[in-house]
């Protein structure tokens, strides 16, 4: 998932944008600034994905309960991204910046007293208030990139600043996969039992990962000081990325609270109370903006329920480590990055809400051979619906957001909001994990992604309406 917010520009003139800079002189410095902040929320994306897996073992909860870490992840987008615009619009983008930065620090330095008492739930609360911070960012990041300089580049400057964000992500992967997971000492703990059983190798992967999983329950009960002192050593292993991390945002603050940057908000008309109503009321009356929201809920639970579980299904469906189910995660994602240009470059010949409905029912074909395939195949059926979902977010921001005018702030703060999506789906999908095989035969892991099935299927409709009916 990438979680930054993009708009879909009018149609114009050719010849005009030639002699339009992309940045104008006066900006490319704060531009510059700005756009370092859009790594921030990939990273913090794509390490977080492996914590779900590997808190399941470091605490030993059950998969409902590890997939809390997602849920309270994004519930951070749904708390703050409506009181992030309305703070923006009330004071500046300078200051939803430093307020973002802050929170975001805030909650990265939480994992250092949470790894201390060994809570999940301390854990839980530090990555709420991170996210808190990355909603503003995001909600303020974006339309401010947008705002340096002519409306008839803001497109091209806005899918140059989003270029970065990516490299966040990688990095995020790569964090989780070399410093996180790697270096679990429960990971040693289950490769030592699996070594020592080489019956396990006539076994299904599902089977051999139950018994691996109830080896280190009996472990803690029977050696409960080892345990500890494991437990502990890995929630250090934990901590670790995310203090680095807060340093790197820390200097940031200090770097923007001392530059000054360029005001480009409006402020003709007082956000009062009625101003806010009516922006409300009206934007609740456009169809094609209150299922654009509802879709992008969906999409975004369908991202975030492929890339968390992904571990989870290499591990029961292949037999492979969290570390190398994670590295299968960070092919996904250079999937979805190629499918992007790709699908960018679609776009200009086939209408949104077409290429929606196109890559709707890909996903769809995709997680029918993931949930009834198995194995590898199944596992890169599911890799594959990364290419899928790689133009989906801006594609229904894009239609969401056409014709709202002067609503287009707050209008975008809702699809921001709708990032909560995924907060509510993955739990679920952890208890479905947790639960019996909704098909005989075909372990759970498998069976549980009828839910990105479901989200697909709702982006579908949505992009058969925006391309039928809505005429986008």
């Amino acid at each position: 998932m990438t979680t930054a917010v993009e708009t879909a520009g009018d149609d114009i003139n050719q010849s005009s944008v030639a002699k339009t800079p992309i940045i104008a002189k006066e900006y490319i410095l704060p531009f510059i600034l700005v756009a370092a902040l859009f790594p921030l929320w990939g990273f913090a994306n794509d390490i977080t994905n492996p914590l779900v897996k590997a808190f399941k073992d470091i605490f030993l909860i059950s998969n409902a309960q590890s997939s809390m870490v997602q849920f309270a992840f994004y519930l951070g987008y749904g708390i703050m991204a409506i009181p992030a615009a309305i703070f923006i619009r009330r004071f500046s983008y300078k200051a939803g910046i430093l307020l973002g930065l802050a929170l975001y620090a805030i909650g990265a330095l939480l994992f250092l007293p949470a790894s201390m008492t060994a809570q999940f739930n301390f854990f839980l609360l530090a990555l709420c208030v991170l996210t808190c911070g990355l909603a503003l960012l995001e909600t303020t990041a974006n339309p401010y990139i947008l705002s340096m300089g002519s409306p008839e580049t803001s497109t091209q400057r806005l899918n140059l600043a989003q270029a970065f964000n990516p490299i966040g992500s990688l990095g995020g992967m790569f964090v989780a996969s070399n410093y996180i997971l790697s270096e679990l000492k429960v990971e040693e703990f289950r490769a030592a039992e699996k070594a020592a059983h080489p019956e396990y190798v006539d076994l299904l992967p599902s089977v051999v990962d139950g018994k691996l999983t109830q080896a280190l329950a009996d472990f803690s009960i029977a050696e409960p000081m080892a345990h500890q002192a494991m437990q502990a050593a890995d929630l250090i292993t934990v901590r670790g990325p995310y203090i680095a991390i807060a340093s790197v945002v820390a200097l940031l603050f200090v770097v923007f609270l001392f530059r000054k940057l360029p005001d480009t908000i409006t402020h003709d008309e007082p956000l009062t109370a009625k101003v806010l109503k009516a922006t409300f009321v009206r934007l609740l009356s456009n169809a094609r903006y209150r299922e654009g929201v509802i879709a992008q809920a969906f999409y975004v639970g369908a991202q975030i329920m492929s890339w968390t579980f992904i571990i989870h299904y290499g591990m029961t469906s292949v037999g492979l480590t969290a570390a190398e189910a994670q590295q299968y995660n960070m092919f996904a994602m250079g999937i979805f990055l190629a499918s992007r240009f790709i699908c960018t470059f679609l776009l200009a010949k086939i209408r949104p809400g077409q290429l929606l409905l196109l890559l709707a029912i890909g996903g769809i074909t995709l997680s029918f051979g993931t949930i009834f395939i198995g194995g590898m195949t199944g596992l890169y059926c599911l890799i594959a619906t990364s290419a899928c979902m790689s133009l989906m977010f801006p594609t229904i921001y894009g239609i969401a957001l056409k014709d709202t005018g002067n609503d287009a702030s707050l209008a975008s703060a809702g699809l921001v909001m709708a990032i909560v999506g995924g907060a509510l789906m993955p739990p679920l999908q952890g208890s479905m994990i947790d639960s019996a095989s909704l098909v005989a035969g075909i372990p759970a892991v498998q069976t549980s992604f009828v839910l990105p099935l479901v989200c697909f299927i709702v982006i579908a409709i949505y992009g058969y309406r925006a391309h039928n009916i809505h005429k986008a």
